[in-house]
């Protein structure tokens, strides 16, 4: 008996037709360059994450670290135990313009290892942006080291960021560029 050669169907018809439902439900307000950039860092760093399930915008979830992995998941801290779930990190929203937010528990918020090694993580994603010709060549358009969920999310994450540069005029610039641009309008 051979198995089917995609069985959870997740080819390429597949993962078009979801980034097609993103991008038409999109709403992406412009953004200045300090946006832009915390939004990157931090839905990078949940999409990083394992994420075995479908987000969808609105809904909570849990960041969990156990074994060294971050996890996205449907359950609660308080609906398991910490043995099972691992380190609680905190509460996670996919936003309309399918940007992360993470509401650190403050269990990790008050962990001075914690912040610094996420503080070196943004500093890493920051310097990428200053390095680059262009902002948007940073952006994660296609991922392939990322499972299936997390690849489709990062790449509508690209696309709600270049519309929402475009409409404040920084798209195409380098990130000098763009401070500069947000300095001078403020």
């Amino acid at each position: 008996m051979s198995k089917p050669a995609n069985p959870q169907g997740k080819g390429s018809i597949a993962i078009l037709e979801t980034l097609q439902q993103a991008k038409t439900q999109l709403v992406a307000p412009a953004k200045n360059i300090q946006q832009i950039s915390s939004d990157l860092f931090t839905s990078l760093f949940i999409l990083n994450s394992q994420i075995r399930f479908k987000p969808t915008t609105g809904q909570t979830y849990w960041l969990y670290l156990k074994d060294s992995h971050y996890r996205l998941s449907l359950i609660a801290p308080e609906q398991w135990s910490a043995i099972r779930s691992g380190r609680f990190i905190g509460a996670c929203q996919l936003q309309l313009d399918l940007t992360w937010t993470l509401e650190l528990s403050s269990d990790c918020a008050n962990d001075s290892a914690f912040l610094q090694e996420i503080a070196a993580r943004r500093r890493q994603l920051e310097e990428k942006l200053q390095q680059a010709e262009k902002i948007d060549d940073v952006l994660p358009v296609y991922l392939e080291a990322l499972p299936y969920y997390s690849r489709v999310l990062a790449s509508a994450l690209a696309y709600s960021l270049k519309q929402s540069m475009q409409k404040s005029g920084i798209l195409g610039l380098s990130f000098q560029q763009a401070e500069q641009r947000f300095f001078t309008t403020n």
